[in-house]
Order: structure tokens, then sequence, then C-alpha cells
């Protein structure tokens, strides 16, 4: 029931029929639509109106329906696409603005004071939810990793909420596995299912469902990522430093028992 497509630097997932979705994004949450988008944006992008220039994307690349949208430094011409017993999801990979997680925060943070850079990137930006960073330099331009997944099995508000979870818990994996991050600054989905009389009530790792979407992400994000990286001959960076963007959550929280 899904299509997929891609012209002017706009990818659509498309239903043969209106669907629900959930989006992470930008103006995220729960939505019906036929379609979901994910549009490439250039350097030095400066909109600040993102439904207008959502809607002026679209039209040009000659997609009338409107749906959920995702934005993203990364050339849509890196997008993949994976399909599984139902499942289908269309992915774009970048991480030149890697988000660490250390589990030794103290010595992640003596690591960023001893990096070369005298001006690490800032921890926090006024940029829209999902909007890539700023880049109008020469330099590698700014990623992200967005998908898009449509699934065939209608679903609860609350399954449909569970196989966002899995969704990211997969491109999470995906990104670990392929460059030691767990993800960048402004990752986001989509997820989309059809309405039906007897939904489905779970979707997690365990069920048909929820195995489907993880096959598909993991698939579709990395070969994103050898797109980007081998065509374009950009190298993966090693550390958050060595990045164009990026941040580490170096501070500890309090941990307290329950009583």
């Amino acid at each position: 029931m899904y299509s997929t497509d891609a012209t002017e630097g706009v990818c659509r997932l498309r239903a043969d029929r209106r669907v629900r979705w959930l989006s992470s994004g930008w103006c995220g949450g729960f939505r019906e639509a036929c379609a979901a988008y994910n549009v490439g944006v250039p350097e030095g992008w400066p909109e600040v109106d993102l439904d207008a220039y959502a809607d002026s994307r679209r039209e040009r690349a000659g997609f009338d329906a409107p749906g959920p949208t995702l934005f993203t430094g990364v050339d849509t011409r890196h997008a993949r696409g994976a399909r599984l017993n139902g499942v289908v999801c269309l992915a774009t990979a970048g991480v030149s603005n890697p988000a660490s997680l250390p589990m030794e925060p103290r010595e992640a943070a003596e690591a960023t004071a001893r990096a070369d850079s005298p001006d690490p990137p800032p921890a926090s930006s006024n940029a829209p939810p999902n909007a890539p960073p700023d880049a109008s330099s020469d330099d590698e331009p700014p990623g992200t990793v967005n998908v898009l997944l449509g699934a065939e099995t209608p679903l609860t508000e609350g399954a449909l909420a569970s196989l966002l979870g899995v969704v990211v818990e997969a491109k999470t994996a995906a990104l670990l596995a392929e460059t030691g991050f767990p993800g960048t600054t402004t990752d986001a989905a989509v997820v989309g299912c059809p309405p039906g009389d007897d939904p489905d009530s779970f979707a997690g790792s365990a069920t048909a469902v929820g195995g489907a979407a993880r096959a598909c992400v993991r698939e579709a994000v990395r070969a994103s990522l050898a797109s980007r990286y081998a065509e374009d001959g950009w190298e993966l960076p090693e550390t958050v430093a060595a990045a164009e963007y990026g941040v580490v959550t170096d501070e500890r929280a309090a941990v307290f028992e329950l009583g």
C-alpha cells in the first residue's frame, strides 16, 4: 500500500489511502494524511517559516498531498529504502552533528577540554526542532538521521507510539555499529499505519511488525550512510571534537531510591 519516490530534493513515502502518522519531528504528534516527507535543505538554510517552506518545496516537487515533514542537510540522492513483510522504510543519514552519551561522563568532559578546537560546538541551538545546523562554508554539509516508515498493519495509538520507539532503537543500534554515536542533535522519525476495525495493541520488537521495522531501519540507515560517505568522499568523525557540530552529554544526574 506504500510507494516511494524522490524529486527536487524531496523524498516521499506515499500511501494509497489516508493513514495515521506519528512524528517526532517539527510540528510532530499524530496526524492523518496520505503521505510523509523528508525535505533536503541547502547550506546556510535561513528559513524560519517552516510551514510555508515545506509547502513550497512539496509543490515544487509536484507533490500535492500535505503530510508530516522532516528536514535534513543530507542530499536526498543518498536516501535509501528497505521493505519487509508489509513495512517500508526511507532513511537519510549523516553524522556531522553527533550527539554522544558516554557512560563515563567525567572522562568525556576531560577529553572535550583537551580537544584541539578552542571553540567546541555549543550544547544548544535556537534552530527549530529537526532543523540541521547552519553550514555556510565549504566544509562537510551538516547531516541528520531521518526515518520515514509505513506499516500495513493497523495499530492503536499506543502501539503506533511503541513502533516509533522501535524505529528509534533500531536507528540507534545501526548508528552505534557504524559510527560509534547513538544519534545526532537533530534526528527525527515518522511512522504510519492504516486505520482498522481491530487494530493491534502491540508493536514491540517481538511482534511481526516491530521485527520488520527493525530490519528495515537497520538496512536503510546503513545503506544511506554508506552512500553519503563513500560516494561524496567524506570521512565519518571519530569523536564529537572532530565533527563540525555536535554535543557530548558529560553531566551526571543524581540517582535516588524510591520509598
